[in-house]
């Protein structure tokens, strides 16, 4: 058996051939830095406690994924070289980030390619980080899954296996082609460095010894007349009698009412990815849905997630997008009265739709002395999923305010979705 100190040296001869690798990939590409931030990380505030690391667009938190887990995405070729980045404070910006997001179940995907000599943390740092991530950053990890691993990756796992528990082992998923990933993650909202691309490209030319066949996606098929995933709220009001909430979310919001209030980190926890698409298939041929037999409070909150996430454009729209970045630009005394506004300008139907959601996740927020799902809580689960760019996902320097615009929907929602009083002067 290879000792630990074989086993490092392997690591750095096998790096050493993916430095090879690098750089006969990029030796007939114009000279550029090593990371580019991704436009989706534009408009980073400098006052960020970790911009020197966080501008590098290393670290990414894109929603959810497909099981209803928050996706956070680590790229490797985003990474500046080592003189450029301390790696102690990379290191707390990754426990500063997670900290939002351990108490709720959640997904890592590490794009590997682009890790080279000259970026790479020592294996030393690598022991003391996993060291650093206890029991709280590991047990709510569902599922790692690891992009375009190569045998340096491999022989790093062999070095930690004696530390890692077999319980977390079976977390990790190695994946070899982009295209593999789309059964497990929302693929279009990926944030995925043009390097990875170009690379994954390379990679499967080579496994057909041909050029690379561009990865295709089946035609859509129409929708069907009961279909309720996936479809506008416009349609879903056309198809079913002008009903203006959709049927997913009357009984969904309703089961909840009665058996969910109370539960603890309701919202934060996934569910079996078979029964949601059971579910799903349900909803969108017709058939009646039972909440009640699967005992589980949980799918009825992630099927109200999934739903919200699947639409084609968000409760919000897509037109406030900006205004809500914003709101935190806003003073605090007035950003009740900003929400409002925004709330005011959006179409009528998706307005109700919104109320009719808010004031239940107002329900369930005074209950967070027993379910710990304050409106801060609620919002940082929620808030991805009801405001989106039109293009690409949400950066992670826009997490905050969208946050904070749904923390003060929900805690405020007495005073956001009042109507006026007829009769009364406005300003």
């Amino acid at each position: 058996m290879s000792s630990s100190v074989d086993l490092e040296q392997m690591a750095e001869i096998e790096l050493k051939k993916d430095d090879e690798e690098y750089e006969e990939e990029h030796s007939g590409l114009a000279q550029r830095p090593a990371s580019l931030p991704s436009p989706s990380g534009g408009g980073l505030d400098s006052s960020h406690p970790y911009y020197d690391v966080a501008r590098h667009g290393i670290l990414k938190v894109i929603g959810d994924d497909n099981y209803g887990r928050k996706l956070i995405v680590f790229s490797s070729c985003c990474m500046p070289p080592s003189h450029q980045l301390n790696h102690q404070r990379l290191l707390e910006y990754l426990k500063y980030t997670l900290d939002q997001y351990v108490e709720m179940d959640y997904t890592v995907v590490y794009f590997h390619y682009g890790l080279r000599s000259s970026n790479k943390p020592s294996i030393r740092w690598l022991r003391s980080a996993y060291a650093e991530f206890g029991r709280k950053y590991k047990k709510n990890l569902k599922a790692l899954y690891v992009v375009h691993p190569t045998n340096f990756i491999r022989i790093v796992w062999n070095i930690f296996h004696p530390f890692i528990s077999h319980k977390f082992g079976r977390k990790l998923t190695y994946v070899n082609y982009l295209a593999e990933l789309r059964e497990h993650v929302p693929y279009q909202q990926l944030v995925i460095p043009p390097d990875v691309l170009r690379h994954d490209e390379r990679l499967r030319a080579a496994q057909k010894s041909g050029p690379a066949p561009p990865v295709k996606t089946p035609p859509p098929r129409p929708p069907l007349p009961t279909q309720q995933f996936g479809v506008s709220l416009k349609y879903i009001r056309e198809k079913n009698k002008q009903a203006l909430i959709p049927l997913v979310m009357t009984q969904s919001i309703s089961y909840l009412k009665e058996h969910g209030l109370r539960t603890e980190g309701l919202f934060r926890r996934s569910v079996r990815v078979q029964i949601i698409k059971d579910i799903q298939k349900l909803y969108n041929l017709g058939k009646p849905v039972s909440f009640q037999q699967h005992g589980d409070v949980h799918v009825p909150a992630v099927i109200l997630k999934t739903f919200l996430r699947e639409l084609p454009e968000p409760l919000l729209t897509f037109a406030p997008y900006q205004q809500v970045l914003d709101i935190t630009g806003v003073e605090s005394s007035l950003r009740v009265s900003r929400c409002k506004q925004i709330v005011e300008s959006l179409p009528e139907h998706n307005r109700e739709v919104l109320k009719y959601l808010v004031t239940f996740l107002h329900m369930v927020s005074v209950e967070s002395i027993v379910n710990k799902m304050s409106p801060s809580n609620l919002a940082c689960v929620l808030g991805v999923n009801l405001l989106w760019p039109p293009k690409g996902s949400v950066s992670l320097s826009a997490l905050a305010p969208i946050n904070v615009f749904t923390e003060i929907l929900i805690e405020h929602c007495d005073a956001v979705f009042r109507e006026p009083v007829v009769g009364t002067a406005t300003a």
